[in-house]
């Protein structure tokens, strides 16, 4: 569990060759997600989808933020399949050496 932007906490969740992350941002009970699969020994980051509820406060961004870290940590590339993190990707590309 980590803790980024103020009172939100993100999980990591898999479950064979798929998983997820999941944001809960505190007084809401709306859940953002960032899903992936693993293919080819890369997670592919399929969506992100953050509800209104929680919208345009960071969310989607920390999600990101927290497959890079896991990505680094664990030693694993990303396929940035989903158009909001190859945006992110393109955005930093101190993070170009993780891309699959």
């Amino acid at each position: 569990m980590i803790l980024t932007l103020e009172g939100l906490t993100i999980t990591r969740n898999e479950n064979g060759n798929r998983g997820e992350y999941r944001a809960h941002l505190e007084g809401s009970d709306a859940i953002g997600r960032l899903t992936w699969v693993l293919r080819d020994g890369a997670r592919v980051a399929e969506h992100t989808i953050v509800p209104k509820e929680i919208g345009g406060r960071g969310v989607a961004a920390e999600l990101v933020k927290q497959l890079v870290s896991d990505a680094r940590e664990q030693s694993f590339k990303i396929v940035p399949q989903c158009s909001y993190v190859a945006k992110k990707f393109e955005h930093n590309p101190e993070w170009h050496d993780l891309r699959a």
